[in-house]
């Protein structure tokens, strides 16, 4: 396989086809990360043990051994794998220094991988401070540690300069028009997302490369919303009409969320929302105060209630 491709489906890539923006931490933000976590936890060890002692000054060496033993299991070892698996991958250094733990495919990490590297990071990190994971890190193409690879994840950099999205540009009206009765409802947030990448990203892309992943954007959009993309319309052009389109709609969803509630819901000052004059008889009177007031109907009744006396 050639090197230009080896390298296109080498990153973590989504369902859609679209390559996520990460990229592997470097060995100096990974060693600076951890330098934070350990004093951090070291700390958290020097101050408990001190509490432990204190508390089991009665006990005897072996019951003080054994708790010695299970602070050290708790707190340097099973802190940071508790911390990572709450946190999806961010310890404290790696918060510090814009890093994060992520599976190979780009997805958080659960316990199971949290466990795998903490179990490891005993070997790599304390036991033989440092050096196996400088030296595996080193010798990974994405800089990865042993317990990395066993774990199936990735350290990656989260805080990333990304280039803003060009402004979606209005359609031409004949494809505004084909996509004007789309039924968008249906269309997950996760293919948006993609297809707001791609259109990201379309001009840095192979002209081949980008044809072909508008192709199979605008086939997921059609299949969602149950009508065919237009005849002679290019991939691109569509994916780019129909959102124009969705955002358009989130506009105009705005603007009417921001109208008072009686505008917004078609209210009739003096009733309740499309209230209509109640139906009179023949000959009845209809006076001046009534619709704000509640006058009398007719003279002689009763004001407010509409009730007419017998004659």
């Amino acid at each position: 396989m050639a090197g230009g491709e080896a390298e296109t489906v080498s990153g973590p890539v989504t369902g859609e086809a679209v390559a996520l923006e990460l990229r592997p931490a470097k060995l100096l933000s990974r060693g600076a990360a951890v330098l934070i976590d350990l004093a951090v936890t070291w700390l958290v060890f020097l101050l408990v043990m001190v509490g432990v002692l204190v508390s089991t000054a009665s006990l005897d060496e072996a019951a003080v051994a054994a708790v010695s033993v299970a602070v050290f299991l708790l707190v340097p070892v099973g802190g940071p794998i508790a911390v990572e698996t709450l946190s999806h991958g961010r310890s404290l250094g790696k918060w510090a220094c814009g890093l994060r733990v992520v599976r190979e495919d780009g997805g958080p990490i659960r316990f199971r991988h949290a466990l795998v590297r903490g179990a490891m990071a005993v070997v790599e990190i304390l036991l033989t401070v440092g050096v196996v994971a400088c030296l595996a890190s080193l010798v990974s193409e994405r800089g990865r540690r042993v317990g990395d690879v066993f774990a199936g994840t990735l350290v990656v950099r989260e805080r990333i300069p990304v280039a803003r999205a060009p402004e979606l540009a209005a359609p031409e009206p004949w494809l505004a028009q084909q996509v004007n009765g789309l039924d968008l409802s249906s269309v997950p947030d996760s293919l948006w997302l993609a297809v707001r990448q791609y259109l990201g990203r379309a001009r840095q892309l192979d002209a081949q490369v980008a044809a072909g992943m508008a192709g199979r954007l605008a086939e997921e959009l059609a299949v969602r919303t149950g009508v065919p993309v237009p005849a002679g319309v290019p991939a691109g052009s569509y994916l780019a009409a129909v959102a124009y389109e969705r955002r358009e709609r989130e506009r105009e969803r705005r603007k009417v969320g921001a109208l008072p509630r009686d505008v917004a819901e078609g209210e009739v000052p003096g009733g309740g929302a499309g209230a209509v004059p109640e139906a009179r008889g023949v000959g009845e009177e209809i006076s001046p105060a009534e619709g704000g007031g509640g006058g009398e109907r007719r003279s002689g009744g009763q004001a407010g209630t509409g009730f007419v006396p017998p004659v």
